[in-house]
């Protein structure tokens, strides 16, 4: 998981609601009822008997009503709107802090518009926390290769008459800036696959055996197989599968593995892909930080830590999960999810 884990929005209520329609209809037939009643009353009384008390009593009456009216549509549409605003302009100033259900909701496509702001909201301040974080890990991730190339840099420029650097010291400082640069590149290049992980492809079907047949090719000195039902396809798109299971296995060549093993178990509701390599595994201190953005535990051989969270920010954007069922010296297990499209 990212530094900032996601939280569930804070669920409305569920109780039975009017719906708008119900209201604005029964007030209108409220409204058109008050001349029809009073027509009736006054046919039904002599009208010579009229008082000035007794108009005022039918004025008055009049008037309860349409303030009985009045505060209805206050309270049901006008009260939960209003307060939908006000909640909208904490939230933008406090942040996560104020998302929180109202008090009333009135109607049902109250109720249903303000659950939707809820979830949209929680998703904003999600990603508001996520870009904040994930900013930081860039500028750090960026800084020390920089660093390095400057630091040699100066070293080499005040390279003078009365300090002669030998050939071996500047060709060590060389190989550091060609070393640093060679990984900010990878790094950038980590950083475009991840921006376009954030935007979702068209969705295409594959299977497992067409993934194992890129994957043979791409890292053509290891043994990678398929098992279960390696033919049953999933909705994902093409790139986005080569891209993800392409991490996968390169994390687990770089950690000793020789075979990797892709198994697949489909149902009605989803495609599970458990993808099983033999190498030295995660230890258990390391667990919980393998999809951290930049973690990485080679880092010394040029490792970004920047596969896993490619991955999975790219099968979130298709509806997909991928997770870590287990790790031990013998090998590793990662488990992607994959929900059947409902096309």
């Amino acid at each position: 998981m990212s530094e900032t884990a996601e939280m569930p929005a804070p669920q409305v209520k569920s109780k039975w609601r009017p719906p708008i329609a119900l209201i604005v209809y029964s007030v209108l037939l409220s409204i058109m009822m008050l001349p029809i009643i009073s027509i009736i009353w006054f046919r039904a009384t002599d009208s010579a008997s009229l008082t000035t008390s007794t108009e005022a009593a039918v004025l008055l009456v009049v008037f309860l009503v349409t303030l009985a009216v009045a505060y209805v549509l206050n309270r049901n549409i006008a009260g939960p709107i209003n307060a939908l605003i006000v909640r909208s302009n904490e939230i933008a100033q406090g942040g996560r802090a104020a998302i929180r259900p109202l008090e009333s909701y009135g109607t049902r496509e109250v109720a249903t518009l303000s659950q939707s702001f809820l979830d949209l909201a929680g998703k904003l301040v999600d990603r508001s926390e996520y870009v904040r974080s994930f900013a930081a890990h860039v500028s750090h991730e960026l800084k020390s290769p920089l660093t390095s190339i400057r630091g040699a840099a100066e070293l080499m420029l005040d390279d003078g008459d009365d300090q002669v650097m030998t050939k071996a010291e500047r060709l060590h400082f060389l190989e550091n800036i060609i070393d640093d640069s060679k990984r900010l590149d990878l790094l950038l290049e980590r950083l475009r696959e991840l921006a376009q992980a954030e935007t979702a492809l068209p969705v295409d079907k594959i299977c497992a055996d067409e993934i194992q047949s890129v994957l043979q090719v791409r890292f053509p000195d290891y043994v990678i197989a398929v098992s279960g039902q390696s033919a049953a396809r999933f909705a994902l798109p093409i790139e986005a599968a080569n891209v993800v299971f392409a991490n996968l296995a390169e994390n687990a060549f770089q950690n000793g593995a020789t075979c990797l093993d892709l198994r697949v178990e489909a149902n009605r509701l989803s495609t599970k892909i458990f993808v099983a390599d033999d190498g030295s595994g995660i230890s258990d201190a390391n667990k919980d930080r393998v999809f951290q953005p930049f973690f990485s535990t080679r880092r010394l051989d040029g490792g970004t830590g920047m596969g896993l969270e490619i991955a999975r920010t790219m099968l979130a954007s298709h509806g997909a999960t991928i997770t870590l069922q287990k790790s031990s010296c013998q090998g590793t297990v990662f488990l992607v999810t994959v929900p059947q499209s409902r096309g």
